[in-house]
């Protein structure tokens, strides 16, 4: 049964991905809290899925012309160092910082979400 949960999680966040809500942060707390995965497996196992789901996603945006092609360029010319000293770090932090971090980082990103009005 939980093998079958699982799948159903994996396909929930995959779905929320595509539509670009943050599957991947669903998939890390599901990993963390309820199936028992240490916070470094558990963003190693989001680094995966990313790149199972990415493409798809990626595909979309584009046919639908939601992606900025300059925007893109900065984004990866600041993305690419940041993620490799960000890993870095990360592997030199203690885990329980590393999962305060991550709750400051959502709690932030759900106060923005809620509270930021956005342009019709």
């Amino acid at each position: 049964m939980t093998v079958f949960i699982a799948v159903l999680v994996g396909l929930a966040t995959g779905v929320l991905s595509g539509f670009g809500i943050g599957g991947g942060s669903l998939l890390l707390l599901y990993l963390t809290l309820f199936g028992g995965v240490s916070q470094y497996q558990a963003g190693g196992i989001n680094l995966l899925y990313f790149i199972a789901c990415a493409p798809a996603a990626l595909v979309s945006h584009v046919k639908n012309g939601l992606v900025e092609k300059p925007a893109v360029k900065w984004a990866v010319l600041a993305g690419v160092p940041a993620s490799v000293l960000a890993a870095f770090a990360a592997a030199n932090m203690d885990v329980s910082w590393l999962r305060r971090l991550f709750g400051v980082l959502l709690l932030y990103i759900g106060c923005k979400e809620l509270f930021t009005k956005r342009k019709q």
